[in-house]
């Protein structure tokens, strides 16, 4: 399934891709494009980077996977899409980032809710997090870069704190204070 999603959104950033050198006659994304390939490799980058409303392939594959797999896949996956939308900051259609930034902090927010399982709250938090960066490339791009610095920290510290002490739901995590306090404190600061 992460496969097929990922190869899908690839297929979509050279069709993008495609379309702008057919349309203007150039490769380089940080000149200004064609708005429609624009708008199809925003769509492509949001499928890659799991923001709603393509996003329900995000829990379901962190859930199927392992802790060091979704730790992965929740940090080091973003930064080759977040990287890109940076450096064509200045293409891209305010509108569209405004609508995928309040849907995914909307609906990671409320999705990670009724959760029991961690690595679907970790991925329901990665969407919101996402949601907060997209709305905030559209007015200062260098805060974004912080932005995703700290939210790397603080996922990579929250998945090795649970692959440490084995956690993998909240009923695992009610007698981590006994076993060890200093963990759940830096886990209650983390999450």
């Amino acid at each position: 399934k992460y496969f097929l999603i990922q190869a899908t959104a690839a297929a979509m950033i050279l069709f993008s891709s495609s379309i702008n050198a057919w349309l203007t006659g150039q490769w380089d994304i940080s000149q200004p494009m064609n708005p429609y390939s624009t708008t199809l490799l925003t769509i492509a980058l949001a499928m890659k980077l799991g923001l709603t409303p393509l996003h329900l392939w995000l829990p379901e594959i962190l859930q199927g996977s392992t802790m060091n797999t979704a730790m992965i896949i929740t940090t080091w996956q973003k930064l080759a899409p977040l990287s890109i939308l940076l450096t064509m900051q200045q293409n891209l259609n305010p509108t569209l980032l405004m609508i995928l930034g309040i849907t995914s902090t909307l609906i990671g927010g409320w999705g990670g809710l009724n959760q029991t399982q961690l690595r679907k709250i970790m991925a329901f938090s990665s969407i919101a997090h996402l949601g907060w960066m997209i709305m905030v490339l559209t007015f200062l791009p260098t805060l974004t870069t912080l932005n995703l610095l700290l939210y790397i920290i603080m996922t990579l510290t929250t998945f090795m704190i649970m692959i440490t002490m084995k956690l993998k739901t909240i009923q695992n995590m009610t007698t981590t204070w006994a076993t060890s306090p200093l963990m759940t404190i830096m886990l209650m600061l983390t999450i």
